[in-house]
């Protein structure tokens, strides 16, 4: 069973792709607020139905539901407004995080953890600190929807199909992002010798910028996130041992300890099965040491 706590937007479009994606054949939505999980999961069964699909979705307010869970994404928490940074979110989400990871540890204590709650990398942190669970399986979808829209502006910068970019987003899920144009390839081929450098720059930059307009225009941000996490998945229950970006914890990886942040790993059945690491440049490694600086910020406020 797939355990999604957090039954809103995000969490139900999890549900949603998961589903669709056949990923397991039980899901529950858990969320305190009651009713909301048994909606949504009565409207994606309705769906699946008509799709054909034998996944079953369950909608609960009880932790103890949970029960037998693989995996339990954690989406509980307040969302980004607009004007708001991740970071803003700090204090209002540390609390519930630790809470809802209290009932994992009580109800599926040999799960896997992805959380997703912002500000992204502090919740990875407090996650696997109030699990004292192996720091292979926390891992924390950041890059993986921060990639979803680097691929995007290349596509749309170079007309090229989707399924022939190789890119990498890594470092902080928020501000100090690292978009890595420079090894960036489409069909093989360097994007630096595609394009010239100033586009290079533009994609960056709108890369890191491109949240806050979304959730400007529409109030939040909801397919891709939901989309990103369900592809974390199908990368651990069928053990595909792709390289993803993942915020997990470092313990000397990348010069650094004592801190969760996004950096390329391959996923398998047990969570994050190896760490690689990218030999970065110097500009590179000044934004890397940015979003490091910035989330030992955070968390150094934080009783974990």
């Amino acid at each position: 069973m797939i355990t999604i706590i957090g039954a809103g937007k995000v969490g139900g479009d999890a549900a949603l792709f998961s589903a669709l994606k056949q990923l397991d054949d039980q899901i529950l939505l858990l969320d305190i607020a009651e009713g909301l999980p048994q909606g949504e999961a009565m409207d994606i069964n309705h769906m699946l139905s008509e799709q054909g699909i034998d996944v079953e979705i369950k909608g609960s307010n009880n932790y103890e539901d949970m029960k037998g869970s693989k995996i339990v994404v954690v989406v509980a928490g307040a969302g980004r407004k607009p004007g708001m940074t991740r970071m803003d979110l700090l204090k209002i989400n540390a609390g519930v995080v630790k809470d809802v990871v209290g009932n994992i540890k009580k109800y599926a204590d040999d799960s896997l953890i992805i959380p997703v709650t912002n500000p992204l990398d502090p919740m990875a942190y407090i996650t696997f600190k109030t699990s004292d669970f192996e720091k292979s399986r926390v891992f924390g979808m950041g890059g993986m929807l921060d990639l979803s829209r680097f691929k995007q502006f290349i596509h749309e910068e170079t007309n090229s199909s989707r399924k022939e970019i190789d890119a990498l987003v890594i470092g902080e899920h928020g501000e100090n992002m690292l978009p890595l144009t420079r090894l960036a390839k489409i069909s093989g081929k360097p994007l630096s010798e595609i394009l010239p450098q100033e586009k290079l720059d533009s994609i960056f930059t709108l890369t890191k910028n491109v949240a806050a307009e979304v959730i400007k225009l529409k109030g939040a941000t909801v397919h891709a996130p939901g989309n990103a996490i369900s592809a974390m998945i199908d990368n651990v229950v069928n053990s595909k041992k792709q390289v993803m970006p993942v915020s997990t914890y470092l313990d000397g990886e990348y010069g650094h300890s004592d801190v969760s942040i996004g950096v390329p790993a391959v996923l398998g059945k047990n969570g994050v099965e190896e760490i690689i690491q990218l030999e970065l440049n110097d500009s590179e490694k000044d934004w890397f040491e940015k979003g490091v600086k910035s989330v030992k910020d955070a968390i150094s406020g934080i009783n974990v």
